[in-house]
């Protein structure tokens, strides 16, 4: 995934944006970068790995180094940004969200015509930010370049620009999977992937960018150069599990709609009579834990931490880079509770399965702590497809994903034909694939929330939302 954050302001702009930019550090583990902009200094920028330690770390003497009234910043889990670019726009720095699915061939049809490069990575690739520069480049304005780099690029793509007149450029992605926000204070505005990060800044709520839309912002104005297409597909999977508890996208609330999902779990268990008899109901820490507050609030049975996570020396569940030293790290971190586990019959809810590698290491963590029963609960339906238009799920082949390795193995490919059929828990085909996994992954049972009930959650039109990952409809 990744995230940005920019600020263009009467006064300096660059300790905002240092701020800014660390609230969406749950979005990147990679790489993370700041431009400025002065009158006197010109252009600056910083960028730094953060895979094994944290922005706030790097960036910490950001104050020494740049300043400006004008700045944006970036945390990314893929490429290097922000870039600085000279072209016929002038000079600018920027940064992009999203995935370029058609790279390779936008790359191959740019240098057949234009005689010019791209600086190659060690892995030969392209920098994502560089290739949509290219294609903006090719226009006579920017706004006519953006709309041209959304038109032509397969997959998701927003934008965050710092001209060298000290506006700033935001444009959504052309369906508006991922959300861009602008805040407004009384010395300037900002723009921002995660609403509560410029909260805590002072600034108010002034407008949330439309599915490709396109404006530019200086200290004093937001100008429309480009209005919102009316087709929207943001990503369901924001509320599930990529969003912070406190942000809010399309006027919905993170956390509320992770309560809302676990008591319609609960209703849905009580309603088939599946697993009543429980001691404890508890969260996959940490996002599985609203959706578990949700669910023991509504079937009355006592919510409990069984096991807590040690983070002082090991923040990040994805550190480090190795599977072999993450699953390691990973289990190093559950600390048990025995008074909890011990003889329970314990129901967790986790935000969703996906591989279920690191589940599977959970649970036999809990039995060898004298768990009498696990039962799982999904905070989403099962997922059947990797995703293509975020970093979500994006794995080199969809038989990573848990779902289709059991489908394979109950059915071979003629289960692929039936998809449909195995999320549905009520089907027979349903119901194989769930005791197939728990079998698996050694659960006393298995339920997935259903398509309906998470969008009854999050309480948008569901043609609103992008649920690709769990039905192929993007």
């Amino acid at each position: 995934m990744g995230g940005f954050f920019g600020v263009t302001s009467k006064n300096d702009a660059v300790l905002d944006t240092f701020f800014g930019v660390d609230y969406h550090s749950h979005l990147g583990t990679r790489r993370a970068g700041m431009a400025a902009y002065d009158t006197e200094l010109g252009m600056q920028r910083k960028i730094h790995k953060i895979e094994n330690s944290p922005f706030r770390t790097k960036f910490e003497r950001i104050l020494d180094e740049m300043e400006g009234k004008s700045a944006i910043g970036c945390i990314s889990d893929t490429d290097a940004q922000p870039l600085l670019i000279r072209s016929n726009h002038g000079l600018y720095a920027i940064c992009t969200i999203g995935i370029i699915n058609n790279a390779d061939a936008l790359v191959n049809q740019y240098l057949s015509f234009s005689g010019g490069h791209f600086g190659a990575m060690t892995t030969t690739g392209i920098n994502s930010s560089e290739l949509v520069a290219a294609m903006i480049d090719q226009k006579s304005s920017f706004e006519e370049g953006i709309a041209f780099a959304q038109k032509v690029i397969d997959g998701t793509c927003s934008i965050l620009i710092l001209k060298d007149d000290g506006k700033l450029i935001a444009a959504r992605d052309k369906l508006g999977r991922i959300p861009v926000l602008i805040g407004k204070r009384e010395d300037g505005f900002c723009v921002s992937f995660e609403d509560f990060a410029y909260k805590k800044l002072g600034f108010e709520d002034y407008k949330e960018l439309g599915p490709g839309e396109i404006v530019e912002i200086s200290d004093e104005k937001v100008e429309i150069l480009f209005p919102a297409k009316k087709k929207k597909k943001i990503c369901a999977f924001l509320w599930s599990y990529y969003g912070y508890p406190t942000s809010c996208y399309e006027g919905v609330n993170v956390e509320v709609m992770r309560y809302k999902n676990g008591q319609i779990m609960a209703q849905t268990d009580k309603e088939l009579n599946i697993a009543q008899d429980i001691d404890y109901v508890s969260g996959v820490p940490d996002s599985g834990t609203p959706h578990a507050i949700g669910y023991a609030n509504e079937s009355g049975i006592p919510f409990a931490r069984p096991f807590i996570k040690y983070t002082p020396t090991w923040p990040r569940s994805f550190m480090p880079s190795n599977q072999r030293e993450r699953s390691r790290v990973a289990k190093m971190k559950q600390i048990p509770v025995h008074e909890l586990i011990k003889d329970k019959k314990l129901l967790f809810v986790d935000d969703s399965i996906v591989r279920g590698t690191q589940l599977r290491e959970t649970v036999e963590f809990l039995y060898e702590n004298g768990a009498k029963e696990v039962h799982m609960r999904s905070a989403c339906p099962p997922i059947m497809y990797g995703c293509k238009y975020l970093n979500f799920s994006r794995g080199t082949s969809d038989m990573e994903l848990i779902s289709r390795s059991t489908i394979m193995e109950l059915e071979g490919e003629e289960g692929f034909k039936h998809l449909e059929e195995y999320s549905d828990a009520s089907t027979e085909r349903g119901a194989k694939m769930r005791k197939a996994i728990c079998e698996k992954l050694h659960f006393a049972s298995l339920e997935f929330q259903s398509l309906e009930g998470i969008v009854k959650a999050i309480g948008l039109p569901e043609e609103e939302l992008c649920t690709y990952c769990w039905n192929g409809k993007g």
